[in-house]
């Protein structure tokens, strides 16, 4: 592996140092902490923020976490103040027993992105053992005749310690016979002995009480002792002697029990019994006794346990060869135990985020593996792969540490959950391989819009629908998944016939069902075209349309409509069929129609009633009204069919009609036969009922507009009396209104004139209304005056812009043509006062030659006219053509031309208010009553009269006539 930087640093605990390295490669660093052990709970072990650069927030977001191999959790992490924190009590001994240095391996995991960080803490030890021997005493048995140097090998003494607080003395008391031997093996081992250098004497002293104590090198010095009984013997003065001062073998770590390991061998010099020689492990061996065993007589070791190379791989034992004398000798026996295949790799997941988006880029870590074989050597190398077919594949980020990534693009829609068996194999022989699987879920993204299986769905709906009935349901499906999946249906906004569409149809969210909103009529939308929205519940949310056609079908909800001959209640249409008609002749054509269609609006035509059916017959198809038979005089004029129109509907609906025909040759036949036809009662009940309707309505908004201005009056009258006073005479300028007639009636039923005067200095001025005069006097009757504002500008404009007409063309009113009657159209004469004080009058033709057109003749004197000039032409032609003619019921049978105006007297000049007349005697009485309309009204004289104004020469012309006359 490549190192970018390694940096060495000492932090203080106390006064215990700390050797710190940081190593980092990409997303791995390393760092070594050291500290003594027995420490406190919660004691500061090193500040990783400041040694691996990291930051508190990314210690939280990253969930920073301690992963040990073996579960061990002697070190904690504090992610709020990025340190770690002794987590329990540590003791050395109890962890590394004799091992140094003693260090515990962890990581240090953050996520997103994924990071490794190793962290190494060395345990250093304190002195917190005394040194101890595994018995309360020894006994030994020492033959006077040893000789001075004999040697008594001494149990050492055990201290969990290491380094400079394990045992470093040893002290031997009393030494008056006895001393104290340290001795060191090639292996670096020591051993202590007890030297005889002072001869023993049975005789003197049988036994020898002395006291063994054990020093360490700790500050403060501890010690443990022993005490020791020395028995003097009788001669035995050759001790055992093994031939090998170390014995080394090796053993695989499946030996089976019983298995013979080793064979030691020691001599003794001495005859008899003192020569045999009896062997067994020294006394602390302790933990090699549960695991071997030697034979005292053959000084074989066999296997009695089960080895386990990745517990221990190594054993030292000590043993001694003793003489029946108690001399003896000892030995160390070094076994290695060589490591098979016999572990399999175990998989550990670290962290696994499950499930993944489906949308998840390239390379995106999905779970981190720790793969440890405990074996060693080729047994530990390990392959791990998964299978090449899947989305994923495996990469090696550190030692032992595996990242299981994505290889390619997912779709939940194609495969939804993935499970993939990580395989870990060893190397060894034969190989062991293990398997983990991973049962991961891919999580959903709204990448799928709504779909409809057709693009144009076409429904129909019979026309008269009762509203909210169910046209069609449409259904969209989406790949995705859960609230993806989720769909609602929406109805576009568009405008149908100017409307919105929902003014029409309606669509379930949830059910995609399109509702009709209201009744459809066939004859109006033959088919509407609509859009139809899915759009899913995502974020964003995706849709697709559906284009709806709806087709409205016809029902037989019309009966025909009869176009011909029109049905009219104020007059009578007859067809006319003249006496020398022949067989089949065409009287007339019935044409109907109906507004549905297809088979309802197939029309068949009948013959209902008849006054004389043998003479008439209708087309089934065409409704054409002709002849079976030869006309004769002795048929009726009036001839009265009623024909039944039917469609083919079912149920079938039909109209009638009735057509009059008139049998004659000659229209005054035709008409003195048509004129006792009489309106059709219910007609006239309505038109009764109308005109009294409209005569109250009219009465009551005159009697209250009446009140109104009354009201109004009064009210200026009091409160700008002030006004009134103005003074000064203005030249006339006469004003012509316009004259609205009613264009239905033809006559005009009274008149009114308006006198109005005008002053320049006063903001009101006053005009007189006449009462309406009936058509027999030309009285007028002024019964109110109504004082009216002032507004200058507009009456300026209205002297500037009205001109009077051409003098040339000016007539009296009785000598235009109007209604039938004395009737006085409506007549305005304006007079303004200037400041002078002087009142100017127009000529007579002001006053008579100004006003407005007459009346318009009525369509009945139209048609009494039309009816003169026929009656004429029959005269002159003594003959006339066979047709239809429309004739009004408004006249008596006792009608004759007498009544008809002479319309031809007349003449309008288009543009102009003036009428030319040929009539002489009708100009002078017009004029004559136009004087006398024109004089100021009686109730005026008491305002000054304004003096005449000089007159034109049209005035003297006509004043002449009058004189004359």
């Amino acid at each position: 592996m490549a190192v970018h930087c390694c940096v060495a640093k000492t932090k203080i605990f106390s006064w215990w140092p700390l050797l710190l390295c940081i190593c980092a490669e990409m997303a791995v660093g390393q760092v070594r902490y050291s500290i003594p052990e027995e420490m406190a709970t919660g004691s500061l072990v090193g500040n990783i923020i400041q040694d691996l650069g990291l930051d508190i927030k990314r210690l939280k977001s990253g969930r920073a976490r301690i992963f040990t191999e073996d579960g061990s959790e002697y070190i904690g992490l504090n992610a709020e103040k990025g340190t770690l924190v002794v987590a329990k009590r540590i003791d050395r001994e109890e962890l590394c027993k004799q091992v140094s240095p003693c260090s515990l391996h962890f990581q240090i995991i953050l996520e997103n992105p994924m990071e490794l960080h190793r962290i190494d803490v060395e345990i250093t030890d304190i002195n917190d053992n005394a040194p101890f021997f595994s018995k309360k005493e020894y006994n030994f048995q020492v033959s006077e005749s040893a000789s001075p140097g004999a040697r008594y090998s001494l149990e050492s003494a055990k201290d969990p310690d290491v380094a400079h607080n394990t045992i470093q003395t040893y002290k031997l008391n009393p030494t008056d016979n006895f001393k104290l031997n340290i001795v060191s093996r090639s292996d670096g081992t020591k051993y202590i002995e007890m030297v005889l250098h002072t001869s023993l004497d049975r005789e003197k002293q049988e036994e020898h009480k002395l006291t063994l104590t054990a020093f360490d090198g700790g500050d403060p010095q501890k010690s443990g002792s022993v005490k020791i009984n020395v028995v003097v013997l009788d001669a035995n003065d050759n001790a055992p002697v093994f031939s090998q001062s170390v014995y080394g073998v090796t053993v695989p770590e499946n030996a089976s029990k019983g298995t013979v390991i080793l064979r030691v061998s020691a001599t003794d010099n001495d005859k008899g019994t003192n020569e045999e020689v009896m062997y067994s492990f020294s006394h602390h061996t302790d933990g090699a006794s549960s695991l071997f065993n030697m034979d005292p007589h053959t000084g074989e070791m066999i296997v009695i346990g089960v080895l386990d190379y990745e517990k221990v791989k190594h054993y030292e034992i000590d043993i001694e060869a003793t003489d029946r004398g108690g001399l003896a000798d000892t030995s160390k026996v070094l076994i290695e135990v060589t490591d098979l295949n016999d572990n399999a790799p175990v998989i550990s997941i670290i962290s696994l985020s499950n499930p993944i988006p489906e949308d998840s880029p390239l390379n995106t870590v999905i779970a981190m593996l720790n793969i440890k074989d405990l074996d060693s050597g080729k047994n530990s190398q390990i392959k791990c792969f998964i299978s090449p077919y899947l989305p994923f594949k495996i990469k090696s980020s550190t030692t032992n540490f595996y990242s299981l990534i994505s290889d390619d693009v997912l779709d939940r829609e194609s495969v939804p959950e993935y499970n993939i068996t990580i395989t870990a194999t060893d190397e060894g022989s034969p190989p062991y391989s293990t398997n983990k699987t991973i049962h991961l879920r891919i999580s959903d993204v709204n990448d799928h819009a709504p779909m409809f299986p057709q693009h144009f769905v076409s429904a129909f709906i019979t026309e008269n629908n009762s509203p909210g009935m169910s046209l069609l349901s449409v259904k969209a499906s989406d790949k995705d998944y859960g609230s993806n999946a989720r769909i609602s249906y929406f109805l576009e906004d568009s405008q149908l016939n100017g409307m919105s569409a929902s003014a029409y149809f309606s669509v379930n969210a949830e059910s995609g069902e399109i509702l009709a909103v209201r009744s459809f009529d066939y004859e109006q939308t033959k088919e509407f075209h609509i859009r139809v929205k899915a759009q899913d519940g995502g974020s964003p949310p995706l849709s697709s349309n559906v284009t709806v056609k709806i087709l409205i079908q016809d029902q037989n909800d019309n009966p025909p409509q009869v176009l011909y001959p029109v049905q009219t209640g104020g007059s009578v249409v007859a067809e006319m069929v003249p006496r020398s008609a022949d067989v089949g002749y065409l009287v007339t054509k019935v044409v109907a129609v109906d507004v549905d269609s297809g088979q309802n609006a197939w029309l068949s035509y009948k013959l209902q009633k008849a006054t004389d059916r043998a003479l008439f017959e209708v087309g089934l198809q065409n409704g054409e009204i002709r002849t079976i038979r030869q006309v004769t005089d002795k048929d009726a004029v009036k001839q009265r069919l009623t024909v039944i129109v039917e469609d083919n509907g079912q149920p079938s609906r039909s109209a009638t009609v009735i057509v009059n025909v008139a049998v004659a040759d000659s229209f005054p036949e035709v008409l003195s036969e048509f004129t006792d036809f009489t309106h059709d009662k219910e007609y006239n009940d309505n038109l009764t009922f109308y005109l009294v309707l409209a005569l109250a309505v009219v009465s009551f908004l005159f009697i209250t507009c009446l009140v109104v201005i009354i009201s109004v009056k009064i009210y200026r009258w009091r409160h700008e009396r002030l006004f009134y006073k103005s003074s000064g005479n203005l030249p006339v300028i006469p004003y012509y209104p316009p004259l609205y007639t009613d264009g239905g009636t033809g006559t005009l039923k009274q008149a009114f004139s308006y006198e109005v005067y005008g002053t320049t200095d006063s903001r009101m001025s006053d005009i007189k209304a006449s009462r309406p005069f009936s058509q027999s006097t030309l009285s007028v009757d002024h019964s109110a005056t109504r004082t009216m504002p002032r507004h200058k500008t507009e009456l300026e404009n209205m002297v500037t812009e009205q001109k009077p007409p051409n003098n040339d063309w000016r007539f009296t009113q009785g000598q235009r043509p109007g209604p039938s009657g004395p009737h006085m159209p409506y007549g305005t004469h304006i007079r303004w006062t200037p400041k002078s004080g002087t009142r100017a009058t127009g000529g007579p033709e002001v006053a008579m030659g100004t006003g407005p057109w007459p009346q318009p003749p009525t369509e009945a004197e139209q048609l009494q006219a039309l009816m003169a000039a026929a009656n004429e032409v029959s005269e002159a032609t003594a003959t006339l053509g066979p047709g239809t003619m429309g004739l009004s019921t408004r006249y008596s049978p006792q009608f004759t031309l007498q009544h008809v105006p002479d319309y031809r007297q007349n003449v309008y000049i288009p543009g102009s208010t003036a009428t030319l007349t040929s009539n002489p005697q009708q100009q002078q009485a017009t004029a004559q009553q136009a004087a006398q309309q024109a004089l100021p009204p009686p109730q005026a004289s008491a305002q000054p009269e304004p003096p005449k104004a000089a007159q034109t020469p049209a005035s003297k012309k006509k004043s002449t006539k009058k004189e004359k006359k």
